[in-house]
């Protein structure tokens, strides 16, 4: 399934001789400099604002907390996330010397093919994955929000959660993945490093080991998707669209965080809770890396009708 390495070499040869390593990490550090002081600004602000209008819910885990957890606190922490956009476009711009655009591909595009192919497959398995997990712990309910409400959040949140998403591609499969790969042939330095670093990320301290462990088994079996259809493409677009296909499921169909379920239709057994036995934690992870094996089939396998492509455009 995986045999053209073309496609790839082209996308990481568009980095100029000003992508070395030390610039990568100043310009990695410069992107997490904007992150996390545009992510205080908004946060606190936000809360701020919400004990200031008495607006803020009542939470015993304190004014922050319960901002985060409520709606417009879900909404604002999404914003967030263009700071990772704005640190990518200084970095490109005045550490590396190239648009921002050289990011999404060899022909500075976005696949809108491969990112709707993305979209569509993470969807499919995702329903799977929903199935496989109601009939592990079929506690489901009926979330907070009535359908009128879910359906005029609907668009901001598809487009802040594609903010989201979309960011977090451009930085771990984009700038290091594309950066590391124009100066180290080893996939386990290029490939290997973006994804431990996105994986780690995903670390609850709310939840029990056992479940972590599940989340970040699951989470790198993902990882391993999105670098998997950058490498066979040359562009973002289908890591766009799987991310994306990924991300919504959560939030807006079914929540599996207690912390962000405010806009989801049905609310299933968090995983932050304490109720989690190590059996279910090894059954949950096999469930999302076989749903993850499942979507790698649906883009990559030639007889798919999701098979994602080298964008022509990209062959240039």
């Amino acid at each position: 399934m995986i045999s053209d390495p073309a496609a790839f070499e082209r996308y990481s040869n568009t980095a100029t001789e000003k992508t070395n390593l030390p610039r990568l990490i100043i310009g990695t550090a410069v992107v997490v400099l904007f992150w996390v002081a545009i992510t205080l600004v908004v946060v606190l602000g936000g809360t701020y604002v919400a004990i200031v209008w008495h607006v803020l819910p009542d939470d015993p885990r304190g004014p922050l907390q319960g901002f985060l957890a409520s709606p417009i606190g879900i909404l604002t922490a999404l914003t967030s996330f263009s700071g990772i956009w704005l640190g990518l476009w200084l970095a490109m711009r005045f550490v590396h010397g190239e648009p921002l655009s050289a990011l999404f591909g060899a022909s500075r595009r976005v696949s809108l093919s491969g990112f709707l192919k993305g979209l569509v497959a993470v969807l499919i398995t995702s329903a799977l994955s929903e199935i496989l997990l109601y009939w592990l712990q079929p506690e489901i309910a009926r979330g907070t929000i009535n359908l009128s409400t879910w359906l005029l959040f609907l668009l901001p949140i598809v487009a802040l959660t594609l903010l989201q998403t979309s960011s977090e591609e451009m930085l771990f499969r984009g700038y290091l993945l594309r950066g590391l790969a124009r100066r180290f042939e080893s996939p386990y330095v290029w490939a290997l490093l973006p994804a431990l670093l996105f994986t780690s990320l995903h670390w609850s301290p709310g939840s029990t080991p056992a479940i972590n462990a599940c989340v970040l088994a699951s989470i790198a079996a993902f990882a391993l998707l999105l670098t998997l259809v950058v490498y066979v493409t040359g562009n973002l677009g289908a890591a766009f669209g799987a991310h994306l296909g990924n991300n919504l499921t959560g939030f807006l169909l079914i929540s599996h965080q207690e912390n962000y379920n405010s806009f989801a239709l049905f609310n299933a057994k968090p995983l932050e809770g304490p109720d989690w036995t190590t059996t279910d934690a090894v059954i949950i992870a096999a469930i999302g890396i076989v749903c993850t094996l499942l979507t790698i089939l649906l883009l990559l396998h030639p007889r798919s009708p999701l098979k994602v492509t080298a964008d022509p455009r990209d062959a240039g």
